[in-house]
């Protein structure tokens, strides 16, 4: 179980710190929650804490650990041979998975695809999204400032 102050990641949303636990009734059964601050906007999310280990939560990368991230960003060559479609039910399975190197590489690929053949809107939005789940956790380990 994390405490108030540990800084998590939740998968499809990005990292963030743990603001305070609360117990919250909803549908008359009294669940805790999670109350995570995320580094973007002002925006909080409420994870279940009895769901956590299903849904994913991990705690962030060292700061280590986020400059091989950085290093593992490399051109590479985009894969014609699969249509949007497909590549976006990939794409989103590999972000559900909350690893790191996994989020990086989605978030590399689709750059590299849109600098070269362009994106659909379901994988330009997907992009974004996977931007700021990655920004939000190097930003974190990093050590800057969620303020």
């Amino acid at each position: 179980m994390f405490e108030i102050g540990d800084k998590i990641v939740y998968p499809l949303h990005g990292a963030g710190e743990i603001e305070k636990i609360e117990k919250k009734e909803i549908l008359g059964e009294v669940k805790e929650y999670y109350v995570l601050k995320m580094p973007f906007g002002d925006m909080k999310v409420m994870i279940p804490i009895s769901n956590s280990d299903e849904i994913g939560i991990r705690s962030i990368i060292s700061k280590n650990r986020a400059y091989q991230v950085i290093d593992f960003f490399s051109p590479k060559k985009v894969d014609d041979n699969t249509n949007w479609n497909k590549r976006y039910r990939e794409n989103m399975d590999r972000l559900k998975t909350g690893d790191i190197e996994e989020v990086a590489d989605v978030v590399n690929t689709l750059m590299v695809r849109e600098k070269e053949k362009g994106l659909s809107t379901g994988e330009r939005k997907m992009l974004n999204s996977a931007k700021k789940i990655l920004y939000s956790e190097m930003m974190i380990a990093a050590g800057f400032n969620m303020e």
